[in-house]
């Protein structure tokens, strides 16, 4: 039986989740609200930005959730704890390897991973119930928008510097889009092909 989960389960895990282990330099300052660097010019996000657009998608159990820039794994972590599955797509190669190894060594089990262009979104898994953006498209790529599942949302930053905003993306039962903005934010660009 699939279940909603609520703002304070998902809450209570995130307090849980030790952001020290998703991070190689700099673990002193994991525990501070803000972004840190975690190599090739990519960084992980702030955590109440995390939580908040964790919060935003409304998990259900039984979800199937395409992540969009997995980063150092604590974005995936998060998803992953209160979702079916994730299928997430890092494009690179450096990132997607240490990513892969650090979530199997804590002992995620439903997490597939792909190397790869996110603008392609993953096809063969679609479609997904949710979709997590961790990167700023100049605009919602129309594949990411092909592979969302009728009734499902997507959290996606979009806009050039400065002045992005955190979008959320709804698709009804009929296939219809529409789109809010939820809250002003900056984050690496969404760039295109690997590495």
């Amino acid at each position: 039986m699939d279940m909603k989960y609520s703002d304070e389960e998902i809450r209570g895990y995130f307090m849980k989740l030790d952001r020290s282990r998703f991070i190689d330099e700099q673990k002193t300052l994991a525990a501070l609200d803000r972004p840190l660097p975690i190599g090739h010019g990519q960084t992980i996000s702030q955590p109440s930005l995390v939580l908040s657009m964790t919060l935003k998608l409304e998990l259900d159990s039984d979800d199937k959730v395409l992540e969009i820039g997995t980063g150092s794994g604590f974005q995936t972590a998060l998803l992953s704890r209160f979702s079916r599955s994730v299928y997430t797509v890092e494009r690179i190669r450096a990132l997607h390897e240490s990513s892969k190894q650090r979530l199997m060594d804590l002992g995620y089990k439903n997490i597939y991973f792909h190397y790869g262009d996110g603008h392609e979104g993953w096809k063969k898994h679609a479609p997904y119930d949710k979709i997590m953006v961790t990167a700023a498209a100049e605009e919602i790529p129309e594949n990411l928008i092909n592979q969302l599942a009728p009734g499902g949302k997507m959290v996606i930053p979009v806009g050039g510097l400065p002045g992005q905003e955190l979008k959320l993306v709804e698709k009804d039962k009929e296939g219809n889009m529409r789109d809010s903005t939820f809250e002003h934010v900056m984050f690496v660009k969404f760039k295109k092909d690997t590495d």
